[in-house]
């Protein structure tokens, strides 16, 4: 069964399951719901408790095994912990997994723990099995747009106000742009605050004198701000990842790859093909499929093409070639490219609005 962040705490309130599965790369989510899980484990008298790192490709599964066939002298519940970081338990622990799955009782409560996981890896059977036996929990990167909101429940639940209007929206997006991408180190910052301030009200001079910017950004976060036609942002996210020792190279295949998915989309449904069934055949899945959807009735295919043309350049100019009328320097050429794919994201929208006139 699959259950959202939000909803656990009403559910375990419920009564537990037998397994627990918490997936995704967001480390402050899924560490407070493990913590919340085995709080709810505690208060049903599961006093022991085991935990087992799976690193490595020769970890004994069956010591795992053993732990969870065996019995206390007092027949206490226990709690076994599986923490695989690499996301993948190989054909032994597929297989050990599936096994435990099969044999979970009342006085065993198995939880897993692992990275993001890709399509393969959720449709594979140890996942499935895990999934059918308990519930599984993805704990997924808050979005910008979604982090004001989060900021402001946190901040109320450690006791800080934030001003009325438009002086307590600034200081949340000033709060937005100190943490971002780093949620961890957010609310290392508002319990600081709530130590300093203890029921205080968070105005922005106190935000902008408090906060440490501990913002972390991932070229994910660029692609978002660059299809939604947000540039100041954009531009923001590329000096971050540059100071921050990101290679441009990188950045932009990751770019390139939107432009290429794109590129394919609108040719698609040029063709009358069902945009579902591009975005599939684009390769394009989850929250992706959102981020570009926003975009592709912007750009033209012609547009496209060419987007794509000049993506194959700025590649050259990120490994070291020339290009006449580029910059040599790869962060240069990238913003440049960064811009044309701005311009290009507008001429669809002012023809829209000459039609309207």
């Amino acid at each position: 069964m699959q259950l959202k962040l939000e909803t656990l705490d009403a559910h375990l309130s419920q009564g537990l399951r037998g397994a627990y599965t918490v997936h995704g790369d967001e480390a402050l989510l899924a560490q407070e719901a493990v913590d919340a899980i085995r709080a709810a484990a505690r208060a049903l008298g599961f006093s022991e408790r085991r935990v087992f790192n799976v690193v490595g490709g020769h970890f004994d599964w069956s010591a795992v095994i053993a732990q969870a066939s065996a019995q206390s002298l007092f027949a206490e519940a226990q709690i076994v912990e599986l923490r695989i970081p690499g996301g993948k338990p190989g054909k032994d622990g597929s297989e050990a997994l599936q096994r435990l799955c099969e044999h979970l009782g009342p006085e065993l409560l198995l939880i897993v723990t692992l990275p993001r996981l890709d399509k393969a890896q959720i449709d594979s059977a140890w996942f499935q099995a895990l999934e059918a036996a308990g519930v599984s929990l993805r704990a997924d990167p808050i979005e910008r747009r979604a982090l004001p909101a989060w900021l402001a429940r946190r901040t109320k639940s450690l006791g800080l106000l934030l001003p009325e209007g438009d002086e307590g929206q600034q200081a949340l997006l000033l709060l937005v742009e100190r943490v971002e991408g780093n949620l961890l180190a957010a609310q290392q910052e508002l319990e600081k605050l709530a130590l300093l301030r203890p029921g205080g009200e968070l105005d922005l001079a106190t935000v902008d004198q408090a906060v440490t910017d501990v913002s972390r950004f991932e070229a994910a976060q660029l692609s978002e701000a660059l299809w939604a036609g947000d540039l100041a942002r954009t531009l923001r996210l590329v000096d971050a990842l540059q100071a921050e020792g990101e290679a441009a190279v990188r950045v932009h295949w990751l770019l390139a790859d939107d432009v290429r998915a794109l590129r394919r989309a609108a040719h698609a449904q040029a063709a009358g093909q069902p945009l579902p069934m591009a975005w599939r055949e684009a390769r394009v899945w989850g929250q992706r499929v959102g981020v570009l959807e926003r975009a592709l009735p912007r750009l033209t295919p012609r547009a496209l093409d060419a987007l794509v043309q000049s993506a194959s350049l700025v590649d050259g100019l990120c490994k070291g070639l020339r290009a006449e009328g580029w910059p040599e320097e790869p962060w240069a050429a990238l913003r440049q490219w960064l811009l044309a794919i701005h311009d290009a994201l507008r001429p669809a929208k002012a023809v829209r609005l000459q039609l309207h006139a």
